[in-house]
């Protein structure tokens, strides 16, 4: 695939970033310091930041969301009256309390009593449901839950199937419950009304809190499977917090974090929130994402910082543009995933200085930010990582003769790999086989250990680097491997397409993986012109990329956090029985044009009448 010139990250463009390097030294060196706690008795993580901020911003808003306004005073005494009625309940550190609740102060309130507790939190997807929803609770064996009013039907369905005693099955009404705790329902304990008189100090065991203590489990999306729990320790959170918070976005006691990403994933809770903490910043919250409402929600918060996945970005700028697009406070947002071609189009419209793209999984033990502010770059990693060769077919990574991976030039993509060290431990997932399938050994010497990240990135110059793509999502044709993320980035600059997702096919009788797209357009079906389509797809990629399927359809499936059902896709590819209402077009050998297909066609391509 192509590249354009100012993907490379040049000797002048780093002279002109001199002052702004300067002047994040200060910075730079302070948040390290905070970053890197290494004394085991040593109190830190989620409480412990969050008592520091209330100590330098007591009077400060601290969350918002509605109406509701909350000091950080406010907050951390109403976590600690959870807290303490936690521990009387028998909760005890270590053990999990499953949280089950949406976007509201609710949530960040009592995962952070539950922090506070030296207990660990059980990050339950919202979204989950019936079996999946059975699974992620019995993974992680909880000793209590804590259910939102707005989630209490999704789990009573699986209440039978969840050992959790009773008197351990709290209950939060559908309210703003610090003034009004509400009334529970039958089989369940109200945690606002039962922690309404514990004291407000700050639980002795916050201080009992140390870097290598669990804080959350976090899922992984289960696009491809059953979800996994991911340990995220509060050692991390000192990481990620300081690295984002202070080092990358210079956060402030003025500052506010608008954010309406999903709470239970790590962008939202950890990156955002924990900016948020570190700053002693407000944090205002939505339930849900809405396009509509986003700027006019910018504006009432006073927001000067977004925390965003590039969807998200790119559902903003299909927005009507407005003489209000540039009417707010907003400086700098902090978030992942955002397309070349939507980058320029997003800071040019909407006038925000500091993109600060980052890169960083709830899995892994490695992030980017990109703290210089360069265009189209996840930035750079204090932590060692390498890019290495890698076989296409398998995935795995290859090595030469003598047993070592092959590290790939400046430029070229390859597979991250992460070091794992006392600087970057790798804190895994719960079940110990799926932390070791993740873990190299013997990578450039004896005894290293790396993380396989499974993303492919490329090297653009003074240890910046830019995504490339989940190594799954790459697909090899006519001997070329094909990503995903550019084609989709090439087919969003078509006016007639909204939304694109690609990924490749199998063909019967052919070598590797055919690529197909499904699109969705930006007004209807009539008005795309397939042979303009393909004449457009021809002239922006090479021939080995452009897609020789197409699936229409007129809303695409996301996950919480706006990542595509690939999966699905992948099964049901260009059969017109598995696609359901969404039609499917194929470019036939030696045509100028996509055809739709039909059994006939379908037929015809797996008889092998077609030479591909």
């Amino acid at each position: 695939m192509s590249r354009t010139p100012s993907d490379t990250i040049t000797w002048g463009m780093m002279l002109r970033k001199l002052p702004t390097i300067a002047k994040a030294i200060p910075r730079v060196v302070k948040g390290m310091k905070a970053a890197n706690v290494k004394d085991p008795t040593q109190p830190c993580g989620l409480g412990w930041t969050f008592e520091q901020a209330t100590l330098r911003n007591p009077d400060g808003l601290a969350l918002l969301q509605d109406e509701v306004a909350l000091t950080y005073t406010q907050a951390n005494q109403w976590a600690n009256r959870i807290a303490h009625h936690l521990t009387a309940q028998g909760i005890r550190k270590g053990d999990v309390v499953a949280v089950f609740i949406e976007n509201r102060p609710e949530l960040l309130v009592t995962i952070l009593a539950v922090a506070k507790a030296g207990a660990v939190s059980a990050l339950l997807n919202t979204a989950q449901t019936r079996d999946t929803l059975a699974h992620s609770l019995n993974l992680v064996a909880p000793a209590a839950i804590v259910v939102g009013e707005e989630l209490l039907a999704v789990y009573s369905a699986v209440r039978e199937r969840v050992s959790i005693d009773a008197s351990r099955t709290w209950f939060i009404a559908d309210q703003h419950t610090f003034s009004q705790p509400g009334i529970s329902p039958e089989g369940f304990i109200n945690l606002m009304t039962a922690s309404l008189d514990s004291p407000v100090e700050n639980p002795a065991s916050s201080q009992q809190v140390f870097f290598d203590d669990t804080c959350f489990y976090i899922y992984t999306s289960g696009t491809t499977g059953l979800p996994k729990a991911g340990v995220f320790k509060h050692g991390r959170w000192m990481r990620s917090s300081a690295s984002f918070g202070l080092i990358a976005l210079n956060m402030r006691p003025d500052d506010v974090v608008y954010c309406t990403l999903p709470l239970y994933h790590a962008t939202g809770l950890c990156v955002c929130w924990g900016s948020a903490i570190r700053g002693a910043s407000a944090f205002a919250i939505r339930r849900k994402f809405s396009a509509s409402q986003f700027w006019r929600d910018v504006r009432k918060y006073r927001a000067t910082t977004l925390g965003y996945v590039g969807e998200l970005c790119r559902y903003l700028v299909d927005q009507p543009a407005s003489s209000d697009d540039r009417m707010h406070s907003v400086t700098k947002m902090i978030g992942n995933g955002l397309r070349p071609g939507a980058w320029g189009e997003f800071k040019t419209r909407f006038g925000v200085v500091h993109i600060c793209e980052l890169y960083a999984a709830s899995d892994g033990n490695i992030g980017f930010s990109n703290i210089l502010n360069f265009d189209n770059t996840i930035g750079f990693s204090l932590m060692k990582w390498e890019l290495v060769a890698y076989d296409h077919d398998t995935g795995t990574p290859t090595r030469n003769a003598q047993g070592w991976m092959t590290k790939v030039g400046k430029r070229v993509q390859g597979l991250l790999l992460a070091k794992i060290d006392d600087k970057a431990p790798l804190d895994g997932y719960t079940d110990p086989q799926k932390t070791a399938k993740v873990v190299l050994h013997d990578v450039f010497e004896k005894g290293d250990r790396y993380f396989n990240t499974g993303d492919l990135l490329r090297n653009i110059g003074f240890g910046h680097a830019q995504f490339v793509d989940r190594l799954g999502d790459t697909y090899r044709w006519k001997g070329e491997n094909v990503s995903t993320t550019e084609v989709e980035n090439i087919l969003l600059q078509h006016p007639h397409i909204a939304e694109a997702v690609a990924y490749g096919v199998e063909i019967c009788n052919t070598n590797g993986r055919a690529g197909m797209a499904a699109i969705t357009p930006a007004e209807s079906l009539a008005t795309l012109d397939f042979s303009e389509l393909l004449a457009f797809a021809r002239q922006q990629m090479p021939a080995y990329a452009v897609p020789l399927f197409l699936r229409v359809k007129v809303k695409m499936e996301t996950t919480g956090t706006f990542k595509y059902q690939k999966t699905r896709l992948k099964d049901e590819a260009f059969d017109p029985g598995k696609t359901g209402d969404d039609p499917v077009y194929a470019w036939l050998p030696g045509t100028q044009t996509y055809v739709r297909v039909c059994e006939q066609v379908l037929a015809d391509i797996h008889a092998g009448k077609y030479r591909y």
